[in-house]
């Protein structure tokens, strides 16, 4: 094992809150919508149309705007939720266990890069004051097909001048695991072992996460 390339939401961080309230805002300026609280969970690890797309058809309303009026919306969400981290999100963001295990990767020599399919990671990064420990983030609009394609972990790589099959990827959902084995790394997960079955290992917790796991599975699976 040489380097290890991270998902960011859900692995380093978890602004799915940020997101759901950016949401929540949208639906109720332009559709005088509230969205329930279990409205959440629908909108994860899907892309900014098709969560408006879910929205609007919550509220019967798929009929009522174009393709470009979307677009447009979602644009206006993501200034809501730029505006939002910009606020709210600090250091006290960063998920248990993550700092002490990226401290341990570079004790180890270990090159890190972010896969993130947000356009706002580096801002992310910047936010929680981590942003100096990755070597590279991968720019997903260089990218030519999202999650479950293995193009943005394998661009993770690239940016860290390492080969795929040297690399951790960490994800916490079933298409970024996907992507991960499609890009030939090992996989390791945080969350469901069932849902996440996928992986070469699944931990319950960030907190789990060492490096000494890390090389472990790199290991085993590449006996």
């Amino acid at each position: 094992m040489k380097g290890v390339v991270f998902d960011l939401d859900g692995v380093i961080t978890d602004t799915a809150k940020f997101h759901f309230e950016a949401w929540s805002q949208l639906a109720k300026e332009k559709f005088d919508l509230t969205l329930p609280a279990e409205f959440e969970s629908k909108l994860k690890g899907i892309s900014r149309i098709e969560s408006l797309e879910r929205i609007l058809e919550f509220g019967n309303l798929s009929d009522k705007y174009t393709s470009d009026q979307v677009a447009e919306m979602a644009n206006e969400k993501n200034t809501y939720y730029v505006a939002a981290i910009d606020s709210q999100l600090t250091e006290n963001d960063i998920l248990p266990g993550v700092k002490r295990l990226l401290d341990e990767l570079k004790e180890h020599g270990m090159k890190l890069a972010i896969a993130s399919a947000s356009k706002n990671a580096p801002h992310i990064l910047e936010k929680l004051g981590i942003i100096d420990e990755f070597d590279a983030i991968a720019d997903p609009a260089k990218v030519a097909k999202g999650k479950p394609a293995p193009d943005i972990f394998i661009a993770g790589a690239e940016a860290i001048n390492l080969d795929p099959k040297d690399c951790v990827g960490v994800e916490d959902a079933v298409a970024g695991v996907a992507a991960i084995k499609s890009a030939r790394m090992v996989a390791v997960a945080v969350g469901d072992k069932d849902e996440l079955s996928q992986a070469d290992e699944v931990v319950p917790s960030t907190q789990d996460f060492s490096y000494e796991l890390f090389n472990q599975v790199w290991n085993k699976v590449n006996k």
